[in-house]
């Protein structure tokens, strides 16, 4: 039980709507910023403005799974307030006080180490990148098939990077009768995908192998997909770019030539965001109630 905890969660998507219900559920006390526009009513649960919440009252706050951006502004969907996060706002909070955040930034890493505050990026969990990725690949399906014109069975997709989201997707994929390329630049990834019965290939040498593909699909979030890569790709190639803002693709090249290139980041919280918020919630209990709630007492 997290009865006693004062926590504050900032916008976000409808994810963080599973988040609110678990973390209510379990007694804790929190204060909603960026939802105005949207609707809900839970015990011990109250919508404030950013400027009026007492930061030194709150025990740990909640970011958006994007969290800040380089000048530490939260982007809200449900609000049109500003939210800035500072040094002044974390300045008020008790040396025990956490961030979580799906993922970081330099800004975000640098203003935490800075006031002595500890971090917490959610996606860096296995745990949670491991189940994120299940809603993940079947939003990628989805996308697959509603922009292309031909079978993913007997199609040839590329899967760029073998991390956690990588593998699911090339397993899944090569399930549905796909022929399946892996590109990665470790010798423990390539020989992965050896052993999963997939083609592996080293990412130094994806100028040549894309010359026959269908569909690629990204996981690396650096420029990857770049333009020399796209010139050598069929004009009918389907790039679904599924890393975090802003992808690994050159998308000024690839519409040039015709290409259809996606970017589709926390494809989660668009296909399946009451799984997805499941998942977080699971975890951020487990989390608040091991860190937070220990270290306060």
């Amino acid at each position: 039980m997290l009865t006693g905890l004062q926590i504050a969660i900032i916008g976000g998507d409808a994810r963080q709507l599973e988040v609110i219900r678990k973390l209510a559920d379990l007694d804790a006390k929190i204060s909603l910023i960026g939802f105005e526009q949207l609707d809900f009513a839970y015990s011990g649960v109250v919508k404030e403005k950013f400027k009026d919440v007492n930061f030194a009252e709150m025990d740990c706050v909640i970011l958006p799974i994007t969290g800040t951006n380089s000048e530490g502004k939260v982007e809200l969907i449900f609000s049109n307030e500003e939210v800035i996060l500072t040094e002044d706002v974390l300045s008020e909070t008790p040396d025990y006080f956490t961030i979580y955040s799906g993922i970081s930034n330099s800004y975000l890493d640098t203003l935490a180490k800075k006031m002595n505050k500890r971090l917490v990026k959610l996606f860096e969990r296995d745990d949670v990148a491991i189940y994120n990725s299940i809603p993940t690949v079947e939003g990628t399906i989805m996308m697959a098939i509603q922009h292309t014109e031909f079978t993913i069975h007997g199609s040839t997709v590329m899967v760029l990077g073998l991390g956690r989201v990588g593998m699911s997707l090339a397993r899944v994929f090569d399930h549905l009768g796909a022929n399946v390329k892996v590109g990665a630049r470790k010798s423990e990834h390539l020989a992965r995908i050896t052993e999963m019965g997939l083609t592996p290939f080293h990412l130094d040498q994806i100028d040549q192998e894309v010359k026959d593909i269908d569909i690629c699909i990204n996981t690396i979030p650096h420029l990857i997909v770049n333009a020399s890569v796209i010139q050598k790709m069929p004009t009918h190639t389907l790039i679904l770019d599924i890393a975090s803002k802003p992808g690994g693709t050159d998308f000024r090249y690839a519409e040039k030539r015709g290409i259809k290139a996606l970017l589709a980041p926390s494809l989660p919280g668009i296909v399946a965001p009451k799984s997805a918020g499941k998942i977080l919630g699971n975890v951020l209990a487990q989390l608040i109630e091991e860190d937070v709630l220990k270290r306060k007492e």
